[in-house]
This record gives structure tokens, sequence and C-alpha cells, in this order.
């Protein structure tokens, strides 16, 4: 029930279709050269190490796939930006709209809704309706999504599951006994969904850890996900605080960043969100032992891939470790410091996870809507 809930939520912020898309546009066979791709970013810009960059990548790479030519992006500055950018891509006959983050959704909607022959992916966006195709407030999701809005992919990850398996890494590799997590905003579900497994995982090594949990922002702005400097002083001011602290996972896109050169800074272990942090932050190669990833890169290029080959369905696609959507990255130059003890537990978790047998909600650690 705790995970219907969460991935529901995400129906806040859609106003769905009632219409049928045409697949003209779409040829036959995977065959798109004459496919044109454009991707609106989240709040922050398209190098960000993070969320939109790997998106992008994934656009690139699922344009190459099915050999259509380079896609384009527009960089959104502010929240204010998404529906005139959505628009400009539509306004030049693009053929499919990615659009990167959870606060784009309602806009994304709105388009797909009144551009049906458009086709629409929503990286971390969830769709839940009422049998009559409005947006559920209740999240009883007792509308089919895929009938529905069938020109609009949602994909939503099991951030709790990566999560999970991050803290037991952080709990393994600590000798304080205290570890930290600092997200960017607790009401983007994503966040508090990978603190929770985090501090549910550490639990699951030492029932006894201390687990601390900060937010930078109490909204989706770009202090929450695009100010390094502010993820660096915010981090800063955690550690001068609780100075015991030795393993620090962030989950605050772009400002994280700056988190986690705190942590190297402090002498400290740190731990990457989304992408493998090892390698899209140099700076801060010195501490990550290993990111909570989403495989976003991949989701975004099978997305493309599906509405090319025409295998594209409406409504919410949940991405999780049952196909090998979530997980841990390389340990890369770390690898000493995970124990074959520390790595069993993490293929066991991984595989009850993906089972079915383990919750990484479950537990002390609060993910989103607890």
């Amino acid at each position: 029930m705790r995970n219907t809930r969460r991935y529901g939520a995400f129906a806040v912020f859609a106003v769905l279709a009632l219409v049928l898309a045409s697949c003209d546009a779409f040829g036959g066979g995977g065959d798109g050269e004459d496919l044109k791709i454009g991707l609106v970013t989240d709040v922050g810009t398209i190098d960000d190490a993070n969320f939109n960059q790997f998106s992008w990548e994934g656009a690139r790479d699922g344009a190459e796939a099915v050999g259509a030519p380079e896609p384009q992006f527009v960089v959104s500055t502010a929240s204010a930006d998404f529906a005139q950018n959505i628009q400009s891509f539509i306004d030049q006959d693009y053929d499919i709209i990615v659009t990167v983050g959870f606060a784009i959704g309602n806009d994304t909607a709105i388009a797909a809704k009144a551009n049906p022959e458009v086709k629409f992916i929503g990286v971390d966006q969830g769709v839940c309706v009422t049998p009559e195709g409005d947006p559920d407030s209740t999240f009883a999701c007792e509308g089919d999504a895929a009938e529905l809005l069938p020109n609009y992919q949602g994909l939503v990850f099991r951030e709790a599951q990566a999560g999970y398996l991050a803290g037991i890494v952080a709990a393994s590799i600590s000798e304080s006994g205290h570890i930290a997590a600092i997200g960017g905003t607790a009401v983007v579900p994503a966040v508090p969904d990978y603190i929770g497994g985090f501090h549910n995982g550490a639990l699951s090594v030492n029932p006894d850890i201390e687990v601390s949990v900060q937010y930078v922002s109490e909204a989706p702005d770009a202090a929450a996900f695009n100010d390094p400097a502010g993820g660096k002083a915010f981090a800063e001011q955690l550690l001068q605080q609780e100075p015991d602290i030795d393993v620090l996972f962030q989950v605050a896109g772009k400002t994280g960043n700056g988190v986690l050169e705190a942590a190297c800074d402090a002498g400290i272990w740190g731990i990457g969100v989304d992408v493998d942090q090892y390698q899209s932050l140099p700076s801060a190669q010195e501490c990550i032992v290993v990111s909570a990833e989403k495989k976003l890169q991949k989701a975004v290029d099978d997305a493309i891939q599906r509405i090319a080959n025409e295998e594209d369905e409406g409504g919410t696609r949940v991405l999780d470790a049952t196909v090998d959507s979530v997980g841990l990255s390389s340990f890369h130059d770390k690898e000493d410091m995970i124990s074959d003890e520390t790595q069993t537990a993490i293929d066991e978790a991984f595989e009850a996870m993906k089972s079915g047998d383990l919750d990484p909600c479950e537990g002390d650690g609060a993910c989103f809507g607890e």
C-alpha cells in the first residue's frame, strides 16, 4: 500500500487526456530517421553531472539507436519556464519531447493532452487518474492511465531500493556509528524515498546507528538542486554541529555536488546519487565510495526506442530492481573497503527487493508520505 501511494502522489501534477495518439509520425520497425527529439531540463543546467545531464545522454543514445537526428535541448532556469520551453518544441513540430523531473510533470501532462500527436517522455513523473480521466487527488488510481493518456510515458524509479543498498554500505564503513543524508527538498518524492531507504538499509546492518537527515530547502527550487556552493556550506554547517558524522549521502542534484566536496574536505566518506558520481564529479573522487543509481540514461534511451518501434504505452512505467533499473554504481578504487560480508548483504538485499520479499521503506526510515 505504501508504494501505491508513493507513485500515485505524482498525479497531483497531471492533467490527463481522453484522446488516442496518432502514430503516423512514427515509422514502424524502429525506423526513426525522421523523428525530431527535444528535451526540456528541470531547473538547472544540462551539464549538472547528474539528473539533467544523464537524461540528455539517454536522449542522445536513443536518437542514435533509432537513426534520428541529434536531439536538441532547452534549459529551464525557473519553473515558470517549463510550459514555454515545452511549447517551443511543439511549435517546431517535434515528434518526441522528453521532460526531466517531477516538478515539470504538470506542464508535461497539459501539453500531452493538448497535443495527442506528440509523444512525451516524463522522467520521474507518474500518472494517477480517476475512471473519468481526471487527476485523482485521493490517489485511488482507478482510471486506466495507459488508455487515458496513450502519448505520455511517465518513468518513475523505486529510489528507496537504491537508497537501501547505499545505507548498507554507509553503515558497513562507518567507524563512528553516525552517518547523515542531505536532501534537496522533502516535497519531491524521490528525495525522501532515497533517504528513507538509506536509513533502513543502514539499520539493517547496525540497529544502533545514528542517521541524521536534513533538507536544504522547503521547495524544489534552485537552492535545493542547483547551488553547489550553497550545498557545500550547508554540509559544512551540519558537520560543525555533528562532528562525529563520518559518511554523508547527498540527494540534492547539483547542490549535492557541493555536499560531496564538503565531505572530501572534512576527510569523511561520501555517497553519490542518481548516477555514478565518481565518474561525473571528478573533484570528489577521493572520498566517493559509491553512488545510489537510477539508470537514467538507459531509461530514456529505452523509452525512445519503444516509441520508434511502436511499443510504447501511456501511463506510469515503474523501473526498479526487477528490470535492473536501480542499484549501486561501481566502487572503483574503494572496492577494498567493501568486505565479503558487506557485498553479500548487498546482493541478498537486492535479490529480496527484486522478489518483493523486502520493502526498503519498512522501518524507522521515512519514505515520502510517511
